[in-house]
């Protein structure tokens, strides 16, 4: 069977359209895989969430620390400042900093976004005792907010803190991966 020149012409605008069809479907798939936090960059809306609830929890920087503490009249311990703040947005976390550390899901540190909550043990073989909450990650540095046992509510340099950086353990995305 012999194709003439028209025959081929035709075949190669159909297989063009139809790459150009699969392209434009990619892109389709690639957008709302990047809205629910893929590499792709994240919505507007999200990114709005992520500013509001960094700044909602700024706004409780100097409340004390209270063990089983959840909210500010009463102060706050670390999981008990997270769940509360989240809970505003309408993002349940269980009570404690382990089981935390099980919701959303898993972020690379050096991805870390505001509203990302960062897990810390004291050693490997020992579990979750803390969580802190991400407000920036840019060039001066990995910025967190937490209620600490001896400062209360308070925000750190955590790449800076001779403390609390040997002790990081995971990231997790609770605002996506809800």
């Amino acid at each position: 069977m012999r194709i003439s020149s028209l025959q081929k012409k035709l075949l190669l605008h159909a297989a063009l359209y139809s790459m150009l069809l699969c392209w434009m479907a990619g892109c389709h798939v690639l957008h709302h895989a990047g809205s629910k936090g893929a590499a792709e960059p994240e919505s507007g809306r999200v990114a709005q969430l992520r500013t509001e609830v960094t700044a909602y929890a700024q706004q409780h920087q100097g409340v004390r620390y209270t063990p089983a503490g959840k909210t500010p009249a009463s102060g706050f311990d670390c999981s008990g400042f997270t769940s509360y703040v989240m809970q505003r947005f309408g993002i349940r976390l269980s009570a404690s900093a382990r089981d935390q550390a099980t919701q959303g899901r898993p972020q690379m540190l050096e991805k870390a976004k505001p509203g990302d909550l960062v897990f810390f043990r004291r050693s490997p073989s020992e579990p979750i005792f803390h969580v802190a909450m991400v407000l920036s990650n840019n060039h001066k540095g990995l910025f967190i907010i937490h209620s600490t046992t001896s400062r209360g509510v308070v925000v750190d340099n955590l790449l800076q803190s001779t403390y609390w950086k040997p002790k990081i353990d995971s990231v997790r995305d609770v605002i996506l991966g809800r």
